[in-house]
């Protein structure tokens, strides 16, 4: 990396319409606080940057489902992102959000600057519309099958199942998310962003790094699947972009521009500028000039997200930054791939996910250790996987056996033979060689090499390599209990009390030193240790740095004389019924605990009620809808007539096994079509915590066609 004079890290903007999983932790929120920890530790100059990510599709969805406004689901979100970052240990130094007005106004900046450049072109194309909704379909909006993998949820704008960016055109058997209905095409105009107009300098940045004449990154410090997805993209021939899209909820296109009425920024285009406007509360915040991270060329720009959002990082914010004028570019933008749990892909609308806020709740005194286990399974360069067995053993038999046990018994025997004063020894009487004095002391020699192993550290943190890094401070911790047990002080401390007291005074340097490099990974076990020590909490204001200039001059940073705490121990075995319980959570088992119902409804009166004809009615007929796999075509018998009802419920039940069924018909509904299908009613049915359906039946031998009063 080249000498940065400071780094402006940013994560990924979370979309404020759902808790965080781990997913999103390993996937960008926990690397940058690591990286940003140890920067600070080194004596960086470091801002890290997000916020909530407030406007697109998925907000109003949300909204529409829950029969709620925009910014109740954006509210709501934000707050809870809040809490649970802080619980976690992410350590933003300014966390904003894109529905704030100074965001508005410098994304609206930023597009009317390019407006006046002539950098956009005004297109009039045809775009997906609801005729039963009547609005234009935002990319969220629709849904129908990949045409890379053949995944037949994928979204207009995204496939989730492989990652492929998409475009709605692109989708086969679109269908609208509000009605269900297939869209149709309409005319409309927005402004478009020339991608292809970039491609030259994009292909040299991206292959090269440089930019006109000047280095802007070393390709060879980025990741092999980010460089690959941007020039798969690029050797595919960049196409025009939209920038505006036909929304109720968003940021307003500048009023300035002709046309502008009922047109919002695309969420692409103003929610990457959101890390520009939370740099600058920040700088207002703090009396700072915000500039120089965005401008100076001594300046290291970092962007850590998902896999999913390479292309929109690596080439087409670039490309906004570049034609806006001044602005640096990204100097690397090291992307993880995903996360997988137990087994399966993690599924928010299958709650196949373990929530970030619902762990802190249940395992509030176990922050460092997901922490660590994410790190350990950090999906770097492939899919890895999350297992509730793995969190187990790793807990026990790397933080428990392994550092835990190391910290207590340093701390146990200093305090045993040294009433915890840290030892002063001979040196004299601790050569390796008596008769070569030139030759290293044993404590010289281990303090030589707790420093190379703590650059090496360094060295894996610098390459974003965070398993290869964390698996060196575990061998640090690993190293001490070797040195402990090779020479068994507890059996030498009469015998040998010098060698003893050198050994000691060497296994109170490697905590000290594990008590700093844990730091990134598990702040609240680095307190802890600090603590236990008896040192200073640290500031993350160049203390690494400070140690390892200390080891470098052949000092002890924890000087003779210093008197250590008493001993406590870092962690406790996860046992089994711990993990058994978060198992049976995840599967929904929900016999040990009480499960979590959404919260009643407003208030309506009698009459209200009244207004909707519930009846008794047995399934005759079922048959899967053509080109829908949510979709059943039920005939239903309701004793004095039959009707066709389409019911979203092939994911639970196949059609032969609801024929014969006694159901709960609302039967006064308005008809409409489904998938080309009318529909005259809906099926009643009960949803559990897993989101699994079941049917509400009357009882056993009732006859249809009876009112439910």
């Amino acid at each position: 990396m080249f000498n940065a004079s400071r780094y402006l890290v940013t994560a990924a903007l979370p979309y404020a319409n759902g808790p965080l999983h781990i997913g999103h932790l390993a996937g960008c929120y926990l690397p940058s606080d690591i990286y940003c920890r140890f920067l600070r530790l080194t004596g960086k100059d470091v801002l890290l940057i997000c916020g909530s990510d407030e406007h697109g599709a998925a907000i109003t969805t949300r909204a529409k489902k829950e029969g709620v406004t925009p910014k109740e689901i954006v509210d709501k979100y934000h707050e809870m992102f809040l809490s649970t970052f802080d619980k976690f240990g992410i350590s933003f130094d300014f966390y904003h959000r894109t529905s704030d007005k100074l965001h508005h106004e410098t994304s609206q900046a930023f597009f009317l600057d390019l407006y006046k450049k002539g950098e956009f072109t005004e297109t009039e194309s045809e775009q997906y519309y609801d005729e039963e909704s009547q609005q234009f379909l935002a990319d969220r909006y629709i849904t129908g099958t990949c045409p890379k993998c053949g995944y037949e949820e994928a979204f207009g704008d995204q496939c989730e199942n492989c990652g492929s960016t998409l475009s709605p055109l692109e989708l086969e058997n679109p269908r609208s998310t509000l009605s269900g209905q297939p869209p149709v095409l309409r005319k409309t105009t927005h402004w478009y962003l020339p991608l292809d107009k970039y491609e030259s300098w994009l292909r040299e940045w991206i292959e090269e790094g440089t930019v006109d004449g000047k280095q802007q990154h070393e390709p060879d410090e980025w990741k092999n699947h980010v460089l690959g997805q941007c020039k798969s993209w690029i050797d595919s021939g960049l196409q025009p972009r939209a920038m505006t899209r036909d929304l109720e909820w968003g940021v307003d296109v500048p009023s300035e521009i002709e046309g502008h009425e009922g047109k919002k920024l695309y969420v692409w285009m103003d929610a990457p500028i959101g890390y520009i406007s939370s740099t600058k509360q920040w700088a207002i915040d703090n009396g700072r000039d915000w500039k120089p991270y965005w401008m100076a060329e001594d300046t290291a720009l970092i962007h850590f997200i998902g896999k999913d959002n390479i292309v929109f990082h690596c080439l087409i914010f670039p490309s906004i930054l570049k034609a806006k004028g001044n602005f640096i570019l990204p100097y690397n933008v090291p992307a993880n791939q995903f996360l997988n749990l137990e087994g399966q892909k993690i599924s928010t609308s299958r709650d196949w996910a373990v929530w970030v806020n619902e762990y802190i709740d249940d395992l509030p005194e176990r922050i460092d250790e997901l922490r660590f286990y994410l790190t350990r399974i950090m999906p770097e360069q492939r899919d890895s996987e999350f297992t509730w067995k793995g969190f187990q053993d790793a807990a026990n038999n790397e933080l428990v056996n392994n550092l835990a046990n190391f910290v207590n018994r340093v701390i146990v025997l200093t305090n045993k033979y040294y009433e915890g004063e840290v030892p002063e020894f001979d040196e004299n009487q601790d050569m390796i060689s008596p008769t070569d004095a030139d030759l290293p002391s044993f404590h010289d020699s281990e303090l030589l090499d707790l420093f190379d192993q703590l650059h090496s550290v360094c060295d894996n943190l610098r390459k974003f390599e965070f398993r290869q890094a964390l698996s060196e401070v575990m061998e640090i911790s690993a190293r001490g209990n070797q040195l402990l047990q090779y020479n068994e002080p507890w059996k030498n401390h009469e015998s040998d009390p010098e060698l003893v007291k050198a050994v000691m005074n060497v296994a109170i340097q490697y905590v000290a030193a594990l008590s700093i490099v844990v730091r990134p990974f598990m702040p609240e076990t680095s307190e802890k240790i600090r603590k236990l020590l008896q040192l200073p909490a640290l500031e993350e204001k160049g203390e690494l740095d400070d140690f390892l200039i200390t080891l470098a001059e052949g000092e002890s940073p924890v000087q003779p004389g210093h008197v250590v705490g008493s001993a406590k121990h870092l962690f406790t075995r996860v046992e089994d019924d711990l993990i058994e319980d978060q198992i049976n959570k995840l599967k929904g088992d929900t016999s040990k605990e009480e499960i979590e119902r959404e919260p009643v409804k407003p208030e309506i009166n009698f009459k209200d009620f009244t207004k909707l004809d519930l009846r008794t009615a047995t399934i005759l007929e079922a048959d899967k809808v053509e080109k829908a796999d949510k979709l059943l075509k039920l005939l239903v018998d309701l004793g004095f007539e039959t009707r066709t009802v389409v019911s979203g419920i092939a994911e639970y039940y196949k059609p032969e096994e609801v024929v014969g069924q006694q159901v709960v018909v609302v039967t006064n509904l308005a008809p409409r079509k489904i998938m080309g299908v009318e529909s005259q009613g809906m099926i009643l049915m009960v949803e559990n915590g897993n989101g699994e359906l079941g049917f509400v039946s009357p009882q056993e031998g009732w006859a249809n066609g009876l009112t439910i009063r």
